[in-house]
């Protein structure tokens, strides 16, 4: 069931990563490792992991900093994995975004096992909201089957979209009122390879000139110096 799923191991500490990595193979999962939080940050963005067993105590940037950053551009499974045992600790790490939280020294199959835990119940949680088409009122989108319809006035238009296109629209409709900045797009919608914020405004003029045909204007809305939101229909 976990075959193939891709752990990222941030851990600066050799021995413990050691072991980690080690027993996650033996279930089938593929390992990533990075010794900082800055790699942490970079690694997510480049591989995606399927989920990530973070220590707090890294380098550089430490798990509280890393958490905070992913949780403003991913919803990647997290376990924080740290000596501190303060229940106050706990709560930072569960308020912060974390999914579980290991105690050292642990038990390495019980962090397998965690780690299957949570990975079943997000691929649950995923399944059932992909299910459902995502609505505001003038675009649904339906990301099951690439498709979305734009209603306007009560006329059902479907524009043919790119699949950048696609995902920063979904993107956008996910978050219909926040301001999304051009490296979060990039992060979270772009193909690997396509690294330069001029390459978001690319694909958002051609997908506003595509709702525009539709008979959608102003959608998505730049905001200047800051990204693009869904905007209002004008």
């Amino acid at each position: 069931m976990y075959q193939n799923n891709l752990i990222l191991v941030a851990e600066d500490e050799d021995e413990i990563a050691d072991i980690l990595m080690s027993y996650l193979q033996r279930a089938g999962m593929k390992t990533l490792r990075a010794t900082d939080g800055e790699q942490a940050i970079n690694l997510t963005r480049l591989h995606k992991p399927d989920l990530i067993l973070l220590d707090i105590q890294l380098p550089v940037f430490d798990g509280w900093s890393v958490l905070t950053t992913l949780r403003r551009e991913s919803t990647v499974p997290v376990i924080m994995v740290t000596v501190l045992d303060q229940d106050v600790d706990k709560l930072m790490g569960l308020r912060l975004g974390a999914d579980d939280y290991v105690i050292k020294p642990f038990n390495p199959s019980e962090v397998v096992a965690r780690v299957e835990a949570v990975l079943r119940r997000t691929k649950a949680n995923v399944q059932q909201v992909a299910a459902m088409p995502l609505r505001t009122s003038f675009i649904t989108v339906y990301p099951d089957d690439f498709y979305i319809e734009v209603t306007v006035g009560e006329e059902v238009v479907c524009p043919v979209l790119t699949t950048t296109e696609f995902k920063l629209l979904t993107y956008l409709v996910r978050n219909p009122r926040k301001v999304c900045s051009r490296e979060e797009l990039l992060n979270a919608c772009l193909p690997e390879g396509d690294t330069l914020d001029r390459t978001v405004d690319s694909h958002m003029s051609k997908l506003r000139k595509k709702l525009e045909l539709a008979g959608l204007h102003g959608v998505p809305e730049s905001i200047r110096g800051m990204g693009y939101r869904l905007g209002d229909k004008k």
